[in-house]
Order: structure tokens, then sequence, then C-alpha cells
């Protein structure tokens, strides 16, 4: 939430891909202040051993400046998710990364018994409701059909959010690179909290969301 507040609590409900590309200019993870933010999360997001660590918003491990167009090799969505399990004291337990597929498939491979010791736990939509601080993940471009029973699937390109308000009928969620900021979104849920229709429908009809991933927090 303070990440959220720091980019100006930006709130982004509408369909993906329907508002218009943002200027350079105007893109706050290129204003100043704002990239070095995204540096933050990837220096803490990321694992030490990994040149990830000295991208920002608009530099990478060289420290060069690269331009607007690439920002989609640069994106920071996972490293923003990443950053957050390592602050929330997530410790060796959570699989840092710069793609949301690597913790998907963890908590997948997790959920299957075949590793332990993740804070995160693969479950499928329509038979559990998300709680405060988990994570909801739907696919994206080639991979906007994936499935819950597919996992662990092969490296594919998804966005996930945290879990971070509920209320009747709606969860509040936050994801990072959202209009390339920190941006709030709004996603209808049944009225016991899950995802899905009692058939397994999603929903949300801008998003598929495919796994919720239950978070182990001391509470």
């Amino acid at each position: 939430m303070r990440e959220w507040r720091t980019f100006g609590q930006p709130v982004d409900d509408d369909p993906p891909h329907t508002r218009p590309p943002q200027p350079a200019e105007l893109m706050p993870e290129r204003m100043p202040g704002m990239w070095q933010r995204v540096g933050e999360y990837w220096w803490l997001g990321q694992n030490a051993d990994r040149p990830e660590v000295a991208w920002t918003g608009k530099h990478d491990a060289e420290g060069t400046e690269f331009g607007a167009e690439q920002d989609d090799y640069f994106a920071w969505s996972a490293a923003f998710l990443s950053y957050v399990m390592r602050t929330a004291g997530a410790g060796d337990r959570f699989p840092y990364a710069r793609s949301h597929y690597v913790y998907i498939n963890a908590a997948a491979r997790q959920a299957l018994g075949r590793e332990q010791g993740w804070v995160v736990t693969a479950r499928r939509p329509s038979e559990y409701a998300p709680a405060l601080g988990d994570i909801i993940c739907t696919g994206r471009d080639r991979a906007k059909r994936m499935r819950f029973d597919r996992l662990p699937a092969r490296a594919f390109p998804a966005h996930c959010d945290i879990v971070v308000a509920s209320a009747p009928g709606e969860l509040s969620v936050l994801g990072g690179n959202v209009d390339h900021a920190v941006t709030m979104k709004h996603v209808p849920v049944s009225s016991d909290g899950r995802l899905t229709e009692r058939d397994g429908i999603v929903l949300d009809r801008r998003y598929d969301w495919f796994v919720v991933l239950q978070v182990q927090y001391v509470r």
C-alpha cells in the first residue's frame, strides 16, 4: 500500500489494452524518484547474484538508459511482487524471480507434493477464496487461456496481483508495472469470496484468473 501511495494511488479497472499508450515523458516509472523506486524493487526483489539487481525503471545493468520502447524487456511486475515478499519476511522460502511463472510453478509443485518449504501454495480458484495477502494470477498474451490443471508448465507470460482489501463481492488488488506504476484494480468475487461461479467460470470478464497462490504468513 505504501508503494501504491508513492505512485499516486492509481486505479485501473478498465479492460486491458483499452487505455491509450502513455508517452515516455509521462510514464510514472521513468519519473525522477520513481525510476529509483523501481530500481529498489529489482535490487531487493532479486537474489544478489543476478544482473537484474542493477536495473531501474529506465536503466540496464550497466547504467545505460534504455528507451521506453524497450520497457517490455525490463518489465518489473514480478520484481515488485518479489520485493513485497522479501520485505514481508519470506526469506529463502520464496522463489524470487523476474517472471511470474517461476513462483506460480513452485507453488504448483508444492501443492502436488513435489516440493516443500515454500511460503506459496497453488490453489484452484473454484475451491479456494483468496485471503488478504494472497496472490492471484492470470495468463497473458499466448498464455491468456492458461489453466490450473496445466501447472506446473513451461515458461509462460503471466501477471500476478496481491490482495490488499476485501468487501462483499469484490477484492482490491495491487500489481506492479500496470500503466507503468503500482496500480490497484478491483476484482469481482462470489458471495463466498471466490473468483469463480459455482461452475468454475471466472467472474472477472477482463482477466482470466486461473490460480491463487495461498501465502503462509505468520499471523
